[in-house]
């Protein structure tokens, strides 16, 4: 019997939802795909959905897990989160072992975020 997957949610946990949103939706311009009272779950393009829950432990160490978004313009998205006032590790750049251009912000709960352009 085959089953038919239909999509894919990753949970995190959180210690502040307000701050969360502000930062997925406001900030990152992610659709709020469903506001659950204790999670939210973002629309991720591919047809992915990114959740955060209130009642989920925060585990951030050791910049594991890296949450990954993939952009056309990776200069546009750090130039405008350098406009709002967040402060990324460093500025965009070329990483020639996966061939990709990038840069890293924590979130809101000190979770690794990588905006990153595939470049073959």
């Amino acid at each position: 019997m085959s089953i038919n997957w239909t999509g894919i949610v990753t949970f995190f946990g959180t210690d502040d939802l307000e701050k969360v949103h502000n930062f997925y939706h406001n900030t990152l311009n992610l659709p709020l795909y469903k506001d659950q009272g204790a999670c939210k779950i973002y629309q991720i393009p591919g047809d992915g959905l990114l959740g955060f829950c209130q009642h989920l432990e925060t585990n951030s160490k050791y910049k594991s897990p890296i949450i990954t978004l993939l952009a056309d313009d990776v200069d546009q998205a750090y130039n405008n989160l350098v406009s709002m006032g967040y402060s990324p590790y460093s500025k965009p750049k070329l990483n020639p072992d996966f061939n990709i251009y990038h840069f890293f912000i924590n979130d809101p709960d000190g979770y690794s975020l990588e905006i990153q352009k595939f470049l073959d």
